[in-house]
Order: C-alpha cells, then sequence, then structure tokens
C-alpha cells in the first residue's frame, strides 16, 4: 500500500472519530443530569458525582477533538507525520496506532516525564 492511500485511510478514520466526537460533546453539553425535583443528600451526592464525571469526559473528548483537528490541518499543510519537538518522522506504526500523534515516541516520553 503507498503512502498516499495510508494518508488517505488515516484521514478518513481522523474525520470519522471527529464527527463521533461532535456528536458526543454535543449530547454531553445538552444533557441534563438532574431532574430539577427536590433531591435529598444522596441524590445531591449523585447528581454532583454525575456532573463532574460528566464534566471529566467532556474535558477529555475535546481535547482529542483539538488533536484531531490538528492532525487533520497538518494532513492538509503536508506537515503531518513530523514530531511537533524534534522535527523527525513519527514513526509509522505510531501513526497507525495513534493518528493524531503530534510527537514522535522519544519525544513524548520526554514530554509525560516533564509533565510529572
Amino acid at each position: 500500500m503507498s503512502i498516499n492511500q495510508d494518508l488517505k485511510k488515516i484521514k478518513a478514520s481522523l474525520i470519522e472519530r471527529r464527527n463521533e466526537l461532535e456528536e458526543s460533546l454535543y449530547k454531553l453539553s445538552t444533557e441534563k443530569v438532574g431532574d430539577d425535583q427536590v433531591q435529598d443528600p444522596g441524590d445531591q451526592a449523585l447528581t454532583s458525582t454525575m456532573e463532574n464525571l460528566r464534566s471529566s469526559l467532556q474535558n477529555t473528548e475535546l481535547e482529542e477533538y483539538n488533536r484531531i483537528k490538528q492532525a487533520l490541518q497538518k494532513i492538509e499543510e503536508g506537515t503531518y507525520g513530523i514530531c511537533i519537538d524534534c522535527g523527525g518522522d513519527i514513526s509509522e506504526k505510531r501513526l497507525k496506532s495513534y493518528p493524531n500523534a503530534a510527537r514522535c515516541l522519544a519525544c513524548q516520553e520526554t514530554f509525560e516525564d516533564k509533565g510529572q
């Protein structure tokens, strides 16, 4: 399979995932957790927990959505597969398993080590 065909497949999967995330983010932003009825302390705690979980999921999905948008932009610019830190190539294996990767594996590990 040629690089061009691989890139088309990756772009199609990124677009598909972007569309899924758009739908999910829309649902999360419009969905109500509580039912606006008077709640006892247990119900209030459950509602609060559910709102926190939803917010966390929404943030995670929004981060992935933004990474996908950046990957699609890089495909259009012809810079897809180039590490944002070292400028080297991101391995084909990494891109196939994580198509919105912005860093090569070595730079990603360094980035994660600095973040902790």
